[in-house]
C-alpha cells in the first residue's frame, strides 16, 4: 500500500485527502487506472482435495425412498432357511459371512431397477447411495452376489410360491385367467464361443495342461507371485476345465438325442409307420361310414430321405445356451423365458427357463408348474399363436381349464383359416361308442368339451394337420 504525504494547513491539518487523486470537476476525461503489476489474487475451485465429512448413511435417502421399502419387505419374509446354511457361529472359527437379508434386498432393488449382472451390481454398491444405503457398510463383491443368486435358486423358487399363496388367501389375486406368453433373453456367451466335439476335446485337454502347470508352478516355487494372484490364476483354470468338460457332456447328450431323432424318421421307420398309421385311419372309416369311406391307398414306400443332422455346437461360456430367433429376426446365443402372469393384478405366477427356441411345448409344463404351487389350476389360460398345439389343449382342457388361443395359419396361404376343411373326426368316448362330426371353425378360440366327456381326435384323412 503506498502512502500519500500530508500538506499541513494553518491548523496543521490537510486542506484534502487524498489530493493526488482528485481531478478537476471541468476535466472531460477521467484519470485512467493503473496497471496492475500482478495476478489477481482469488478463490479458484479444487475438485482434488481429500475431504472427511461426518454424516451417516441413513441421510443419504429420503424418508420414502424406494430402497427403504425394498428393506422393509425382506425383513417381513421368512429367512430363516437362508440363515441354518451359515457355518460360523458365535465363539468359534471362521470368518463372518454376509447377512442374507443384505444379498436378498440388493438383488431385489437391482431386478426393480432393471440391473441383472452381479458385476454392474458390485459398481453400484460403491457409488450409488440406494445401493450403498442396503449394504450398510458391508463390503460386497460380485463372486458373492453371482453365487448367492446361484446357489439359493430353490429358495426363491418357493419364495415365489408363497408370496403369490399368500395373496391368494387374502383373497388379492384370484388366477382365474392367466396370460402365458414367452420371451427370448440373450445369454451371456458369444456366438464365437460355440465349438463343435472334436474342438472341445481339443480345449479341454488344454486346460488340464494348464492347470497341472499351475499346480506344479506352485509346488516348485511357493513364492512365484503373491498368494492372492496364485489362487485367482488357478481358480481361473479349474473353472475353464469345467466349463470345457459341462459343454462336452453337452454335446454328447445333444449327439445322442438327434442320433435318435434320425433314426425314428429313417426311410424304413418312415414307410413302416405312415402304413400302418394310413391303414388304421382307413379302417377307421370303413367301419364307421361303410362305403362313403375313403378308398385304400397303398403305401408309396418312398420317403424322402432323412436329411443328416448337423454336427451339434456347445458353448464354452454357457453349455445351455442355445442359438435362437430373436424379435429383430437375427439368432444369437440366448434362452426362452416363460412368464405367466394374473390377468387381473398383473402379478407373476409362474416363471421357468428353458433352451428351447419354440414355444410350442411351453403350455403343459408351465400349468404343471401352477398345479404343483398352489394345488389350483386357473379357469382359463390365454396364449399367442405359438402355443396352440392341439394335444396340449386338449390336455388342460382334461385338467379343467379352457384354453384361449389364435386358430395357427395354414400351411396353404391360399386357404382361409377360419374355414371348415371337408374332412371327418372320429370322436371317439369314453364308452365306446362312436360318432361323425365334422370339425367346425373357429373366430379366434378353440373350445373344447369339458373334462368328463372330452374325447380323443383322431383325423380320418391327413388333410387334418392344420
Amino acid at each position: 500500500m503506498v502512502s500519500t504525504p500530508m500538506k499541513p494547513g494553518s491548523s496543521g491539518h490537510t486542506d484534502t485527502l487524498f489530493e493526488d487523486l482528485m481531478f478537476s470537476p471541468d476535466s472531460t476525461t477521467a484519470p485512467k487506472p493503473r496497471a496492475l503489476k500482478s495476478i489477481p489474487r482469488m478463490q479458484s475451485p479444487v475438485r482434488n482435495q481429500v475431504e472427511l465429512r461426518p454424516y451417516d448413511l441413513d441421510a443419504t435417502l429420503s424418508a420414502d425412498h424406494q430402497a427403504r421399502a425394498v428393506w422393509a419387505f425382506v425383513q417381513s419374509i421368512d429367512l430363516q432357511a437362508l440363515y441354518a446354511r451359515i457355518q460360523a457361529v458365535e465363539g468359534g472359527v471362521g470368518r463372518a459371512p454376509i447377512d442374507p437379508a443384505i444379498l436378498v434386498s440388493l438383488w431385489l432393488y437391482a431386478t426393480l431397477d432393471g440391473v441383472g449382472s452381479a458385476r454392474e451390481l458390485a459398481r453400484l454398491c460403491e457409488r450409488e447411495d440406494a445401493y450403498r444405503w442396503l449394504c450398510g457398510g458391508v463390503s460386497v463383491n460380485h463372486h458373492t452376489l453371482g453365487d448367492f443368486r446361484v446357489t439359493h435358486t430353490q429358495w426363491l423358487d418357493a419364495q415365489l410360491t408363497r408370496n403369490v399363496a399368500a395373496l391368494l388367501s387374502q383373497g388379492l389375486v384370484s388366477m382365474n385367467r392367466v396370460a402365458h406368453d414367452g420371451m427370448r433373453v440373450r445369454a451371456h456367451a458369444g456366438a464365437a464361443s460355440f465349438r463343435r466335439r472334436e474342438t472341445l476335446k481339443d480345449l479341454l485337454e488344454q486346460a488340464q495342461i494348464q492347470v497341472q502347470a499351475l499346480r506344479k508352478e506352485l509346488d516348485d516355487s511357493p513364492d512365484a507371485g503373491t498368494s492372492r494372484v496364485r489362487a485367482a490364476r488357478q481358480r481361473a483354470a479349474i473353472e475353464r476345465e469345467q466349463r470345457v468338460t459341462r459343454a462336452l457332456r453337452t454335446v454328447e447328450a445333444i449327439g445322442k438325442h438327434l442320433s435318435g431323432k434320425a433314426a425314428k424318421h429313417s426311410p424304413e421307420t418312415i414307410q413302416v409307420d405312415g402304413a400302418q398309421e394310413q391303414t388304421e385311419r382307413v379302417q377307421a372309416s370303413v367301419n364307421d361310414q361303410g362305403a362313403d369311406a375313403p378308398s385304400a391307398e397303398p403305401a408309396s414306400g418312398q420317403a424322402k430321405d432323412a436329411k443328416k443332422p448337423k454336427e451339434p455346437r456347445v458353448s464354452t461360456t454357457d453349455c445351455d445356451a442355445r442359438v435362437m430367433k430373436m424379435a429383430d429376426g437375427g439368432f444369437r446365443p440366448a434362452f426362452n423365458a416363460q412368464l405367466a402372469v394374473d390377468t387381473q393384478t398383473m402379478i407373476i405366477t409362474g416363471v421357468d427357463i428353458t433352451n428351447s427356441g419354440s414355444d410350442m411345448n411351453q403350455m403343459l409344463p408351465m400349468h404343471e408348474q401352477h398345479e404343483q404351487r398352489y394345488a389350483r389350476v386357473p379357469a382359463q389360460w390365454l396364449t399367442d399363436g405359438g402355443f396352440a398345439k392341439h394335444e396340449q389343449i386338449e390336455q388342460l382342457t382334461a385338467r379343467a381349464t379352457c384354453v384361449f388361443a389364435p386358430v395357427p395359419a395354414p400351411k396353404d396361404q391360399q386357404r382361409d383359416r377360419y374355414v371348415a376343411l371337408r374332412v371327418v373326426t372320429v370322436r371317439l368316448w369314453p364308452n365306446g361308442a362312436s360318432e361323425w362330426a365334422p370339425r367346425r371353425p373357429s373366430r379366434s378360440t378353440r373350445s373344447v368339451r369339458p373334462a368328463s366327456s372330452a374325447p380323443t381326435h383322431i383325423c380320418a384323412t391327413a388333410a387334418c394337420s392344420a
